[in-house]
Parts: C-alpha cells; sequence; structure tokens
C-alpha cells in the first residue's frame, strides 16, 4: 500500500510506496548444481564466492533493512547480478535448465495476491518495482521545509519514475508471460511512473513558492503538477487498474488534479492583476474557484492536511474574486470572458524521470565471467554486428526522409504561408527573441527616461562645477583684499599661484560637461529622427506589424478554400508520415533492446549461422514499412508542389514574401539603431556619474584649501598686527614674516592656532628671533620648496581627467580618480597630508595631476558618432 506523508512546511501530503513481499528461495545449490554439471566441478569451486554473494543478496532482501539507502544499493546491485545469471543461467521447467528454482512475489496493493514463476524475469520485474518503491520513501523522509530537503525530495521522485519506466519498458513484458501481479504491469509501472513526477513537479512548485518567484512562473509549473496528476488519474480509472487500488487512492490523486489546477488558475489571475487585465482575472479565479466543489465532494479518505490545503486555496480564490469584481466596477469596467472561452493554461515540466540505463548497466559486473563459453562470446558478438548494421541502414533512411521532407517545405515556404492566410503570422526566431529583448529593456518607448536621467546628471555635475569654482573664487577676493590692506607686510603667496593646477583641471572639467553636452544633443536628435523606424519595435505582439496574406479582391471561379483545403489536406498526410517514421525509429530501438539471443546462443545444438538468418528475419518486416514510407512520403512532396504553386499564383505570394521579408529587414534596422542608441545613452550614464565623483573629489581638495587658507591669514593677520603694534623689538631676520609665508602650498587640513605666549608642543620650541651667526631654524628658515614661486612649479602637463574611450564613444574618456600631492606645506611647520615626499630629494618635483592627453576635439577623435 502507499504511505501518506506531509512536509513541515506545507499541508502538501505526498504517496511513498511500499516494497512487494517475497518467500524465501534457495538459489544457491541449483546454481552450484548447473555449474557443475554443464561445465565442471573446479569451476563450481572456483565460483563458491560469486555463489555465497547472490545467496547473501537474496537473503536480505528477504529482511527489512534499517536504512533506506543501504536498501536502495542491495536492490541496485542485486538487480546487476540477476543481468549477469540471466545470460547464464537458464531458469525455466526443462530439464536441461536451472529448474528446481522458484520465486514467489506478492502484490504490494492487494497482499492476497502472488505470483510464482520458475524463469528470472518476475524476479528482475519485482527488484525494479522495490528500487522505485524505495526511491518514494527517500523522498518522502526529506525534510520539504528546507531548500536542500525540497531538492532532495524532487531528485528522488524522479528517480522512482526513472525506475518505473525502467519496469514498463524492460521487465513488465517478460513478467507478464507467466503467472503475474497487477502491481508489475506495464499499465501499472507507467501510473506509479507519472504519480512520482508529479510529486516532483509539486516539489519543485514548493521550491519556487518558497524562494517568491514570479506568479506566471508558478502559474506555470503548478499547470504541470496538474497534468501529471491528471495522467495518473486517467490510468487508475481504467481497466485494469480500476478495480486494483483502493478509494483512497483515486480520491487523493482527484483531488490533487482540482487543487493544482485550481492553483495555477489563482497564480496566473495574480501576473494579470498586475498587467491590470481584470477580465481575464476574473475568468481564471471563476474557473479555479469550479474545479474544487466537486473534487471535494468525492474525496472520501483523504488526508485532513489535504483538504486543509484546499479550503486554504479556495478562500483565497473566493477573496481575490471580490477584490477583482469590486475594482473592476468601479474602475476598469472590463468585458469578462466566459470561462469556456478561455484558453490552457500555459505548463512548464522541470523534472523528467531519471534515466536507469547507466545506473543498471551490468557490463562491468564481474561475477559469473568465467562461464560464458568463447564460442557463444564471439557468436554473440557477431550477431550483435549484424543487428547494428540493420539498426544503422534503416535509422539512416528515416532521418534522410525526416531532412529530406523538412527541406522540401521550407524552399516551398510551408506550412508558414497557410498559417500567414489564417493570420498567424510568425517571426523567423533570432528576430523574435531580438524584439523581446529590446522590449524587456524598455522599448522605444523608454528612451525619453533614460535622456531626462542624462539631463540630470549633467545638471548635477555643472551645479556642483559651479559650487567647486565659487569656493576659489571667494577665498581669491579675501586673499585680494588683505593683501590691499596690509600692503607689503601680506607676503604670503597669491592665491592664483597656488589655485592654478586646480583652476586648470575645473577647466577642463568644464570643457568635458560641454563636450559631453554636445553629445547629449545628438542623442537626443537621433531619438528624434529615427523615433519613426524604432516605433514598430513598441508594437505588441510584434507579428501584429507584418504584412498580411490575404485572399485575392476578385476571384474568377471561387475556388480558393479547395485550394486551401487540398493543400492543408497534404500537409496532414506528410505530418502522418512524418509521425509514422518515429513510430518505426522507436520500433527499432525497441525490437533491439528485446533482442536477446545469448540463451539461445548457449542451448544451441546446430548452426550458429541457421540461428542467425531466423533472428535477423525479425528486423524485415519493419524494414519493409520503412521503405513504403519513403516511397509514399516522395509521392505526395510531388504532389505538394503541384498545389503551393496554384496557391501561390491565386494568393499572389510573391508580392507577399517581398514585402515579409521588407518588413523583417526594417525591424533588424530598427533593432540596430535602438541598440545604438542605447549603448550611447549608457555610456553617457556612465561618464556623468565617473565624472561627478572626479569633481567631488576636486571640490573637497578645494574646500581643504581654502580651510588652511583661512586658519593661515588668521595667524599673519595676528602676526601683522602685532608688528604694526610695535609688539616685536628684534629684526627677525631670515626667519622673520617674510619668510615664514614665503612658500605657502595648497592644505588638505585644518592647523590649530598657537598663541606666541603658549607653546605649541607639535612644533620645535624656537624664539621668534634669530641670534646673528646662527643657522635659520628648521622649519621656519627652510628653502622655499618648489611650489615657493611661479618659476619652481612644474609645467602642468596634459590633462588626465579622463582615460581613453572606447571607439564610437559619444563621451569624453571618463575621469582617472588620481591622489593629488603638493609640494608645499600650508605654513612653517605644517605636517598636513600635502606635505609632499618628494620635495625632501633634491631635484625632485611632485608629480603633475595629470596623466594623459586632455579630450581630443570631435574632428579628431571617434568619440562622436554621427547618429
Amino acid at each position: 500500500m502507499a504511505a501518506p506523508a506531509t512536509s513541515s512546511a506545507a499541508a502538501s501530503v505526498m504517496l511513498a510506496i511500499y516494497e512487494k513481499k517475497t518467500s524465501s528461495v534457495e538459489i544457491y545449490r541449483p546454481l552450484r548444481k548447473f555449474i557443475a554439471m554443464n561445465f565442471s566441478e573446479r569451476e563450481a569451486q572456483n565460483l563458491e564466492d560469486d555463489l555465497q554473494a547472490v545467496k547473501q543478496m537474496r537473503s536480505g532482501l528477504e529482511r527489512p533493512s534499517e536504512s533506506l539507502d543501504v536498501r536502495r544499493d542491495l536492490l541496485l546491485n542485486y538487480y546487476k547480478v540477476l543481468c549477469v545469471m540471466e545470460s547464464r543461467f537458464p531458469i525455466s521447467p526443462d530439464k536441461e535448465h536451472v529448474n528446481t528454482i522458484t520465486f514467489i512475489w506478492y502484490d504490494t496493493f492487494k497482499n492476497k495476491n502472488k505470483a510464482s514463476q520458475q524463469n528470472i524475469h518476475l524476479e528482475k520485474a519485482a527488484v525494479l518495482f522495490n528500487l522505485g518503491a524505495v526511491h518514494s520513501q527517500i523522498a518522502i523522509s526529506a525534510d520539504r521545509s528546507t531548500a536542500s530537503g525540497r531538492v532532495q525530495a524532487s531528485k528522488s521522485f524522479m528517480a522512482s519514475a526513472g525506475a518505473f519506466a525502467f519496469l514498463r519498458d524492460n521487465a513488465s513484458m517478460k513478467a507478464s508471460i507467466g503467472q503475474s501481479t497487477l502491481d508489475i504491469s506495464a499499465e501499472c509501472a507507467g501510473m506509479l511512473e507519472r504519480l512520482m513526477l508529479a510529486q516532483a513537479q509539486e516539489c519543485v512548485f514548493e521550491k519556487v513558492i518558497a524562494e517568491g518567484k514570479s506568479p506566471g512562473l508558478c502559474a506555470k509549473i503548478s499547470r504541470q503538477v496538474g497534468i501529471y496528476y491528471e495522467e495518473a488519474f486517467a490510468a487508475l480509472n481504467v481497466a485494469p487498474l480500476n478495480q486494483h487500488f483502493d478509494r483512497t487512492w483515486i480520491s487523493h490523486v482527484q483531488l490533487k488534479v482540482a487543487h493544482f489546477y485550481a492553483e495555477a488558475c489563482y497564480r496566473y489571475s495574480l501576473e494579470l492583476h498586475e498587467k491590470e487585465e481584470i477580465g481575464e482575472e476574473i475568468a481564471w479565479l471563476k474557473s479555479g474557484i469550479s474545479a474544487l466543489p466537486d473534487a471535494k465532494k468525492l474525496a472520501k479518505g483523504v488526508a485532513a492536511q489535504l483538504l486543509e490545503a484546499v479550503n486554504r486555496l479556495e478562500a483565497d480564490l473566493n477573496r481575490s474574486l471580490e477584490r477583482a469584481l469590486k475594482e473592476n466596477d468601479r474602475v476598469y469596467l472590463m468585458r469578462v470572458p466566459g470561462v469556456n472561452t478561455l484558453p490552457a493554461l500555459p505548463a512548464a515540466s522541470l523534472v523528467k524521470s531519471t534515466p536507469m540505463t547507466d545506473v543498471l548497466d551490468a557490463s562491468k559486473e564481474k561475477l559469473f565471467a568465467s562461464l560464458v563459453p568463447d564460442g557463444s562470446a564471439k557468436a554473440l558478438s557477431r550477431y550483435t554486428e549484424m543487428v547494428d548494421d540493420v539498426i544503422r541502414t534503416q535509422a539512416e533512411k528515416l532521418q534522410q526522409g525526416s531532412e529530406i521532407a523538412r527541406v522540401r517545405l521550407k524552399e516551398m515556404d510551408l506550412p508558414d504561408s497557410i498559417f500567414a492566410l489564417e493570420g498567424n503570422y510568425t517571426l523567423p526566431m533570432d528576430l523574435k527573441e531580438d524584439v523581446e529583448a529590446v522590449q524587456i529593456s524598455g522599448g522605444p518607448s523608454g528612451l525619453e527616461a533614460e535622456l531626462q536621467q542624462l539631463r540630470d546628471l549633467s545638471r548635477v555635475n555643472q551645479e556642483l562645477l559651479v559650487q567647486t569654482e565659487e569656493q576659489l573664487q571667494k577665498e581669491a577676493r579675501e586673499d585680494a583684499q588683505f593683501r590691499s590692506q596690509f600692503g607689503t607686510r601680506w607676503t604670503r603667496p597669491q592665491s592664483s599661484t597656488l589655485t592654478k593646477n586646480l583652476q586648470d583641471r575645473l577647466s577642463r572639467f568644464a570643457a568635458n560637461l560641454k563636450q559631453a553636452a554636445d553629445s547629449d544633443s545628438r542623442i537626443e536628435r537621433a531619438v528624434r529622427d529615427h523615433s519613426a523606424l524604432m516605433s514598430i519595435l513598441d508594437r505588441r505582439p510584434i507579428e501584429s506589424a507584418l504584412p498580411t496574406l490575404a485572399r485575392p479582391i476578385m476571384s474568377l471561379d471561387a475556388n480558393e478554400d479547395a485550394i486551401v483545403g487540398a493543400l492543408k489536406q497534404s500537409l496532414r498526410q506528410l505530418e502522418t508520415l512524418g509521425a509514422q517514421r518515429a513510430g518505426l525509429e522507436d520500433m527499432l530501438k525497441e525490437m533491439k533492446r528485446k533482442d536477446e539471443i545469448l540463451p539461445k546462443l548457449m542451448t544451441c545444438t546446430g548452426s550458429y549461422e541457421d540461428l542467425f538468418r531466423k533472428e535477423i528475419a525479425k528486423y524485415d518486416d519493419i524494414s519493409e514499412e520503412i521503405a513504403q514510407n519513403i516511397e509514399t512520403q516522395e509521392q505526395l512532396l510531388m504532389q505538394i508542389q503541384a498545389q503551393n504553386d496554384e496557391f501561390a499564383a491565386v494568393f499572389n505570394l510573391e508580392d507577399y514574401k517581398a514585402s515579409r521579408e521588407k518588413c523583417y529587414k526594417q525591424i533588424s534596422a530598427a533593432i540596430a539603431k535602438y541598440r545604438e542608441i542605447k549603448e550611447n545613452i549608457n555610456e553617457g550614464l556612465k561618464f556623468y556619474v565617473t565624472l561627478q565623483d572626479a569633481i567631488t573629489n576636486v571640490k573637497q581638495q578645494c574646500s581643504d584649501f581654502v580651510m588652511t587658507r583661512s586658519i593661515q591669514c588668521r595667524e599673519m593677520c595676528e602676526d601683522v598686527q602685532r608688528q604694526m603694534a610695535g609688539l616685536n623689538f628684534r629684526d627677525r631676520g631670515a626667519s622673520g614674516y617674510n619668510s615664514k609665508y614665503a612658500s605657502v602650498g595648497p592644505p588638505h587640513q585644518t592647523q590649530r592656532t598657537v598663541s606666541p605666549q603658549q607653546p605649541d608642543p607639535s612644533r620645535p620650541q624656537t624664539p621668534y628671533y634669530q641670534p646673528e651667526g646662527q643657522p635659520p631654524v628648521a622649519g621656519y628658515g627652510h628653502t622655499p620648496l618648489p611650489y615657493s614661486s611661479p618659476q619652481q612649479q612644474p609645467p602642468p602637463g596634459p590633462l588626465p581627467p579622463y582615460q581613453v574611450p572606447a571607439a564610437g564613444s559619444p563621451y569624453p574618456p571618463q575621469p582617472q580618480q588620481q591622489p593629488v600631492e603638493y609640494g608645499q606645506p600650508a605654513y612653517p611647520g605644517w605636517r598636513g597630508p600635502y606635505n609632499n615626499a618628494y620635495s625632501q630629494h633634491p631635484g625632485s618635483h611632485p608629480p603633475p595631476p595629470y596623466t594623459v592627453q586632455p579630450p581630443y576635439p570631435p574632428h579628431q577623435s571617434g568619440y562622436y558618432k554621427h547618429q
């Protein structure tokens, strides 16, 4: 029976499958006896370890395991051993075979039913069933309240689905030849595969809900959950399964079908609400609500948690419907389509059955490797080559036929021209993807907002530049005022001497802003000039911009419908032939998979050649069908060519194709122009952001300079005033006022003022006078640093604020953020960050603050692209 379980994170109830039960089987003695009789006693002794290993695996299969992982590994290993045994031990009632082993297995859904067979196929089918059951139990045991638990559960459910699919495709048919149980039938295995896929997809749905993904994605995933449950429910309601399962099983699956259809409607309605498509939202909410009552009435015996989840969903649907109806009545007044007119909900499957071929591959299994006679092995290899040659030849014919049909239809522009006549226009996939990318990024209608961002950033940069210039101008005016007031006693350098580099840099920033403004103007002009071209990209859907293929205005014999009908009928026949080829290819693969000749080879007493001819003849019928299919298609393609010629003449298809190609080129040109403008706008935004950082940096340097000059001005005013009042009694000589303020550089940080009466502990304690015959005191009588006079300043050098831009950029190169070091202390004894270490070395000069050439004029560079 199935074991229900719930996730601690949600009330989602899922099903696990119990394992099949078996009876004990004596497998060691019959196998050893067969080896001794058909090979030798010595061979039996050599294979003692292999026989004991098989015995232990079978005994372990009969006992429950404490760990699900251990149980899974046991089933995997035992199945591989069974594959090895199948090719070496013919187990059957035949007296020459291993005829004393009888495998007994009970139906997991009806324990009273059992099957017993003297062949290995029942054993293999039961092991595969139990492997799928164990994977489902591993999935149920995962903690789905965590992200990792949901992923583990989903993977385990997919592995379970893979095991049941492998059972259906490889073992069910062989096991059903004798007495068998319904649980390992192809019908039941197929149903269980869809059920496990439904639960795996449900784990994915829980994951995207927990991660807060978009309602549209949640709706698609939820709808696929419901589809998988629908497929399982359909299998449960037809023979032979409809009388085999407990009613609670059917009720559970039926309620899940309704639950996840309603869930998909609810999630899709949320997306429609965001798009303000209220009419459709109301219709989908009504559709979801209508699916739940009948399912709840039939849900007898299902878990209470599942009913609670359905009731919560129904309440959410009703609340959303009430809100949507009020909004529509008061605001939108949209027409509500009928529920029966709604299209199918989109679905997205994010799970699939795990392929088990490689997992269950027994080719590397080493048990009983020595038992295959060399002659049989060589004969098997030879027969396999013959089969592979037949399969390869026929598969190539099928693929060639499909390719011929595809190329011929493309040459005739079919079925696209038929779709165009019916109003179903399509763009080439690459062009459609480009248009969707443009529309997602905002499209031409969104360019105006981005242009406004350019204007705003340009204005902010201009304001910052003006503020910075005003700081320097104010400081220069104050310096000129004191210089006029004190005359020759005001000995410190003029502001214009010290701020030359800063002024030059601000001038270059202003020039860059002007240059950028010109680029902005060209971009805006390009948007205006090409708005008509790019407007086609705002069409939604874009297919509405394509030309229409219409019926002729005047008809001579009114046979247009007959021409179109005949052509469509021929295309349907061609599609049927293509589906037949796909089925024939699957039949070839299936025949090869079931073609097991090794037991016959090992028991063959006649000629291998006779056996080969008899076995390879199985492929003659399907080869004839393939040849007939190819011939029929060739005749049909000739008929379609004639019908299409008539269709093209009546509907003037050549003119339509020409106008369609013209429209394609227009869309391509609009995309190219949009991308060019978009790239230029992005370059402009990046330029302005970088320039703003550079101006802000210089503004801070100017602020520091002004602050330092203000402190210095205060101190110098006090000294000059004391000198004028006669407070100084000695001539200070080389260390006097004339040298104290002779060389002043732009400061970076403030220096507290120290009165003459209170020595500053951060400075050398030296008097204001200098005794005769003594050298100048350090800090006051030092030699002026490189910026003390205009002649000593380094050349301004090339302007560096912007790097060299990429070719085609409409903007000046972007500013580089470089530290600026000045060669002068703010005043004697200053230890601020502008005290340039380079001045300590003879002959050194501070590095100029700019290191690259200024931007070239527009006519000399590729920075400006003609729009």
